[in-house]
């Protein structure tokens, strides 16, 4: 069995640690490994195919990010071609894919990514490629899992952010806006605005009306806590609104969320008067050694796909469903995105706790 390794997406702390589980397990077995860098782009001839072997993972479990690099753009079934007048055109590039493939033995692929490399590993599964998946996202939004990796570690480092905030804006009777990752889904928000007792969440899953954000600071001032706390979600958007962007998006890619943290302190300053400030904490969420919890999911994920593979559960990802590992099929995890439950106990503990989430 000759078997491959691809990371696609953004990178998330603890992919290093599927690949370390993945290529030990694979290689207990008598399998050889190969690495697809950046992507696909290895198997397109635009990067890198390598040899992955005991030696090549030594080391690398506590290491964020991932040894094989990866890439947003570069969709094998609409890869982007520049053209002499400088726009773009997309190509179908599927076939070259899976002919080299072939050339090189690959027997299956192991495709480590969010909704993105899964949709481009289901429509490789269905023309014929064998392929297993590992859920890797740091926004948690991918279905039929209960967590994914690098989302522990993307909420603990927002927490730590979140505790350095209370101090200062403590310190200046400030409003500080904190804008966390998460696209359209506010996992990474609710859980690191609860834990870091935030007074505002504000969430994709909720349209908020700016002005109930103004009256929870308000009833802060009131009561003689003169400074706030709000954690947003890059996707979250006021009723009637639209979420903030980024600019244009480079050819291949989604469009960039985010933004919204500096309109959001705006639009308090103006309307109470209160000093506020914003930060965005960016793609410190996604770097750094992955938590204890994230090491051992991701060595658990990995390890699973490999059973998986033996198995020939082509077409289907590993995911966590307490407390065992499972194989879903990766087409039922694409029917839906896991969005946070409005009627969760996190929400009920939120709100209990006089959190305000803008509605």
């Amino acid at each position: 069995m000759r078997i491959a390794l691809s990371t696609g997406g953004g990178d998330a702390p603890g992919l290093n640690a599927v690949i370390r589980a993945a290529v030990l397990s694979a290689t207990s077995r008598g399998w050889d490994v190969l690495g697809i860098c950046r992507g696909y782009y290895g198997l397109l001839g635009e990067d890198d195919i390598i040899p992955l072997t005991r030696n090549s993972v030594r080391g690398i479990g506590h290491l964020g990010g991932t040894i094989l690099r990866t890439t947003n753009r570069g969709n094998p079934f609409h890869f982007p071609v520049l053209q002499p007048d400088g726009s773009y055109r997309e190509i179908d590039r599927s076939g070259e894919l899976m002919e080299n493939a072939a050339r090189l033995g690959i027997d299956a692929i192991l495709t480590i990514g969010g909704d993105g490399s899964l949709s481009i590993g289901q429509k490789l599964h269905e023309r014929g490629m064998k392929i297993v998946g590992v859920p890797k996202t740091i926004d948690n939004d991918v279905s039929g899992t209960i967590t994914t990796f690098g989302f522990d570690t993307a909420v603990n480092t927002a927490i730590e952010a979140l505790d350095k905030l209370h101090t200062t804006a403590e310190s200046h009777d400030r409003v500080i806006v904190m804008e966390v990752m998460g696209r359209n889904a506010g996992f990474i928000a609710l859980h690191s605005g609860v834990a870091a007792s935030a007074d505002v969440i504000l969430i994709p899953e909720i349209p908020f009306d700016i002005e109930k954000v103004c009256d929870k600071v308000r009833e802060r001032d009131g009561a003689g806590r003169h400074f706030s706390i709000v954690v947003v979600a890059e996707g979250a958007y006021p009723v009637g609104g639209q979420e903030s962007v980024l600019g244009d998006s480079l050819p291949g890619q989604a469009t960039r969320v985010g933004g919204i943290a500096g309109r959001i302190a705006w639009e308090i300053q103006e309307r109470t008067g209160k000093e506020s400030r914003s930060l965005v904490l960016g793609h410190l969420q996604r770097g750094g050694s992955p938590t204890g919890y994230d090491r051992l999911l991701a060595m658990r994920f990995g390890g699973a796909a490999i059973e998986a593979i033996e198995q020939q559960k082509w077409g289907h990802m590993v995911a966590l469903q307490s407390p065992h590992i499972v194989a879903i099929p990766i087409a039922d995890v694409l029917a839906s995105q896991k969005r946070v439950e409005l009627n969760h106990d996190i929400m009920r503990t939120a709100r209990a706790s006089g959190i305000a989430f803008g509605d």
